[in-house]
């Protein structure tokens, strides 16, 4: 049921990032379902399919499908509030990719992988469905900027197996990850942390 309820709840989180991503785009309402699905099963969609579980979760579930379907029509319906609340879609962004991370690294400690590709399948689930969004939405993805993405996940993952391996209990550390995640991720855009940049001027 814990488990259930985090994938309901980054499910939600990642489809309103999509919905917001949509309305700045001005599309009909079949093109923000659309971007929603995407953006809150695309991460999924391939972490199931490296690992061979298909079909794919929500082909076999229909809960994520619904999930996505309510959220849309509550957004439709409120899309005169949501106008208001722009900066949200940081937070709705931030929320998922807490909860899809540790929802990738459950799904690869269940087919026993290591702990680093546990972590690499938690990131790669937390990215590639905002990679999509992005990228049908004609925008440079967000894990390609130099604000803090990825890394988050990865710091995340590595503190969920740190707690594990000093015996805390395992859904304590899930949570505790989920809420490393966020964190760190609001710090580093409060504050301003970022990858180096490579590029280099010409002269």
């Amino acid at each position: 049921m814990f488990y259930l309820l985090i994938d309901v709840l980054g499910t939600v989180a990642f489809a309103i990032s999509g919905v917001l991503v949509a309305m700045e785009k001005k599309l009909d309402v079949f093109g923000v379902f659309i971007i929603a699905f995407v953006t809150a099963v695309g991460g999924g969609t391939l972490r199931d399919l490296l690992i061979g579980n298909t079909p794919v979760g929500w082909m076999r579930a229909p809960l994520s499908i619904f999930t996505i379907a309510i959220t849309v029509l509550l957004a439709v319906v409120f899309v005169n509030y949501l106008k208001h609340f722009r900066k949200s879609l940081f937070l709705f962004d931030t929320i998922g990719i807490g909860l899809y991370t540790m929802i990738g690294i459950e799904k690869g400690l269940a087919v026993h992988l290591s702990p680093v590709m546990c972590i690499a399948l938690g990131t790669m689930t937390a990215s590639f469905g905002g990679v999509l969004r992005d990228i049908l939405c004609n925008e440079i993805p967000v894990i390609f900027r130099r604000e803090v993405y990825a890394t988050v996940c990865i710091l995340g993952g590595f503190l969920y197996f740190g707690l594990v391996f000093v015996q805390v209990p395992a859904e304590v550390a899930y949570s505790i990850g989920i809420g490393a995640i966020i964190l760190l991720r609001l710090l580093a855009v409060r504050f301003k942390i970022s990858l180096p940049n490579i590029y280099r001027s010409s002269r």
